[in-house]
């Protein structure tokens, strides 16, 4: 009879398990392709690994899979490759479906290659996420779903649960929440960078985070990810130290240029009190989010260690993964590579053997940060058999350039896959911000699956330009296989990180004098991709978007051509031709503040009306907007180097922001040369001044009400872009 009911208890369990992911995938259809429905018939499979397949049977699509994970990128691959739907990760990227669903002319079945796939970066919850709400998140896990993301970065809500371990431990709201920073550069506090920039922090955003990473985490668990969650790093207020004087807290020299007033402090994880709240932390935490037993620590990212004597970095190695392990016997300590590329010349091998191997190797996932740049596996003997993922990064602040390339990424992933088969534990990424390159993460995600075309790259981009069109056009391919050729080979090492025009206006150095040619010659096929792409029938938004995108980066390539000529004209002291030239200028950010206005991808007045949507009342809707505005012009204060890092070339700002620097310029340079005297020293310093009080004055939010949504449409308004610049373009 015990066993009878063993059994039976078995079986539902067994039925349970498969009634909840196939649950889960239906609701994924009926978020993401309403009418869709009754197409799809979900079966899952005791498959030990990842995998899927995809067959015809009476009308009905079969996708079966060993998880929901693995059956919505089995739905994926139906959408892309027989659909020709390209599902874009930000909830406005809108796409339409075939009115009649097409068959599966020959079963597919489809493994993963590598058991993880991971996610995100800290910086992304500052450049792309601080604003969204639960409807971007939603749609956003489906993406990540639907392309087999399954370990994803999940760091929301943390100060919810500091502000609980702060308050046990005696300090005071004020003193809390003053600790922290302004929403949008919060990632930069969590990896030990800064403190108290724009704060206080709102005890409404921390109620609201809190809620919305319950909902977070409990999707993706739903859809068989395992939330990567935050744990202590040794970060602590530096008030701390009066409540626990003989804690040996140390204070770490200021980031990036910031003062000494916002410099963070660093408890010693040897020190006892280290563990107390490494557990505290971890219980509160796991009572409220769950686990998954797998938490970012990051201890010295872009910060000195108290010492680099690999004694002292094994030894603190050692405690932190033992405060870890005591509050979560379990645990897996997943930590970034970047420090090792960032500071090579710090981090030798035998520091980072020291720091890597002092712990069990079972218990530690690496991420191998940025390597399309340098792969740290090479230099590190596959970082001493610890398993490690291969990740892309490809951006930084959320910059709007074309970049990604496939060659590259295709050969240097099947070389790790060649190499490192001991301890090559997953593909991932690690982008800071999310804006014009979505396909190029797409293609790094098929490469932990089996998938027919993500060696081909010709076939894979055939592909590609079938779905941002939404049907097989042999002219939309001839524009994407010449994109990706010339355009699309080079990767965020090749490449400056942002365009000239978004930078704060000076006369071109030798080296961007040298880029002119270059970027010559990328508009001729910029323009003829563009002309292509224009005589394509389709209704797709991605069709629209592409179009725009294209353009946003031949308008501001022109900008620089155009400008190159200014300076010449200034050398020459020309003044009636240097009139003329900056009107010329003045008509391109005219015209490219059209473009991307057609975007929602790419509109100011979404990103500032997002923030203040936190806001519960005046006040707070304004302090919002001001981070919202300072985090994407000047970054921190007027005169730091992290000035434009986040820029973006997007409607409002163009017209607004950047436009309005370079009239500042024009109108600088003109009056010396009018005055017969060189834009010198004296001139230029006064000049930026007045840039300078401008840029505060922007983003405080005193100029500015932008749309927060799209207007125009892309291809009628890039058909009159073109018309007018195509001469121009074509004999420069």
């Amino acid at each position: 009879m015990k066993k009878t009911i063993i059994l039976f208890s078995l079986l539902i369990t067994f039925l349970s398990a498969h009634a909840d992911d196939i649950t889960a995938v239906k609701g994924l259809v009926h978020r993401l392709f309403p009418g869709y429905e009754q197409v799809f018939t979900f079966r899952k499979t005791t498959s030990k690994v990842d995998v899927f397949s995809l067959r015809s049977k009476d009308g009905k699509i079969i996708v079966s899979g060993n998880n929901a994970n693995s059956m919505a990128v089995g739905l994926n691959h139906y959408m892309k490759y027989y659909c020709h739907v390209d599902v874009g990760w930000l909830k406005s990227d809108t796409y339409r479906l075939p009115a009649t669903p097409p068959g599966i002319p020959k079963p597919v079945t489809i493994k993963a290659r590598v058991k993880n796939r991971f996610f995100l970066n800290y910086c992304t919850y500052g450049y792309t996420m601080p604003w969204w709400k639960w409807g971007e998140w939603e749609h956003f896990i489906d993406w990540m779903a639907l392309n087999g993301i399954n370990l994803p970065l999940a760091i929301t809500g943390q100060e919810s649960i500091w502000y609980k371990v702060w308050s046990e431990l005696g300090l005071n709201d004020t003193t809390i929440r003053n600790y922290f920073t302004g929403p949008a550069h919060l990632p930069w506090h969590r990896m030990i960078n800064i403190d108290r920039w724009f704060s206080p922090l709102p005890m409404s955003w921390l109620n609201g985070q809190l809620k919305l990473q319950k909902r977070i985490t409990a999707r993706e668990r739903e859809l068989n990810m395992h939330p990567v969650l935050p744990a202590f790093s040794g970060h602590v207020p530096a008030e701390l130290a009066s409540i626990f004087p003989k804690a040996k807290i140390t204070k770490l020299a200021p980031w990036d240029g910031y003062s000494e007033k916002y410099a963070c402090s660093f408890l010693d994880p040897m020190d006892p009190l280290f563990t107390k709240i490494q557990k505290r932390f971890i219980d509160i935490e796991d009572s409220i989010y769950g686990t998954d037993h797998i938490y970012g620590i990051d201890l010295f990212n872009e910060v000195t260690p108290p010492s680099y004597e690999p004694d002292y970095l094994a030894r603190v190695a050692r405690q932190v993964y033992a405060s870890l392990a005591q509050a979560d016997p379990q645990a897996i300590w997943l930590q970034m590579t970047w420090l090792f590329y960032y500071r090579q010349k710090n981090w030798t091998k035998d520091r980072i053997k020291a720091y890597l191997t002092n712990y069990p190797k079972d218990r530690s996932l690496l991420l191998d940060y940025y390597c399309e740049r340098q792969e740290m596996w090479k230099s590190t003997d596959k970082f001493f058999g610890v398993p490690f993922i291969w990740c892309y990064l490809g951006n930084f602040g959320g910059n709007s350039m074309l970049t990604g390339d496939l060659e590259t990424i295709n050969s240097r992933i099947e070389n790790t896959f060649a190499k490192c088969k001991g301890n090559l534990a997953g593909i991932g990424s690690t982008l800071e911000g999310f804006d014009c390159n979505p396909y190029i993460y797409e293609y790094v995600f098929e490469k932990a699956w089996t998938f027919p075309t993500h060696r081909n790259i010709h076939a894979w981009v055939n592909a590609l330009a079938d779905q941002r069109v939404g049907k097989e056009d042999a002219t939309a391919r001839q524009a994407w296989q010449l994109l990706v050729d010339s355009i699309y080979d080079r990767s965020t090492v090749t490449q400056q990180r942002q365009p000239f025009f978004n930078e704060r206006p000076v006369f071109l150095s030798n080296k961007k004098m040298q880029e002119i040619p270059e970027v010559n010659r990328e508009d001729k096929v910029l323009l003829t991709v563009i002309e292509k792409l224009l005589q394509v029938d389709s209704d797709q938004p991605s069709y629209g978007f592409d179009l725009a995108n294209l353009t946003r980066q031949l308008l501001t390539n022109h900008f620089l051509s155009v400008f190159y000529d200014y300076q010449k004209a200034y050398d020459k002291k020309d003044l009636p031709a240097m009139k003329l030239l900056s009107k010329k200028l003045t008509a391109i950010i005219n015209d490219l503040d059209k473009v991307v206005g057609t975007q929602p991808t790419f509109l100011t007045g979404k990103w500032i009306k997002d923030a203040r949507a936190w806001g519960k009342d005046p006040m707070e809707k304004l302090y919002f907007e001001k981070n919202a505005r300072n985090i994407i012009t000047t970054w921190s204060d007027k005169n730091m180097g992290l000035n434009d890092y986040a820029c973006r070339t997007w409607a409002g700002m163009v017209r607004t922001f950047y436009g309005k620097r370079w009239r500042m310029f024009f109108n600088a340079v003109e009056a010396a040369v009018k005055a017969r005297q060189p834009f010198g020293k004296a001139h230029y310093s006064s000049y930026k001044d007045r840039v300078c009080t401008y840029e505060k004055y922007w983003w405080e939010g005193c100029e500015g009400n932008f749309k927060a949504q799209p207007t125009g449409d892309s291809k009628t308004i890039v058909k009159e872009i073109v018309a007018k610049y195509k001469h121009d373009i074509a004999t420069q």
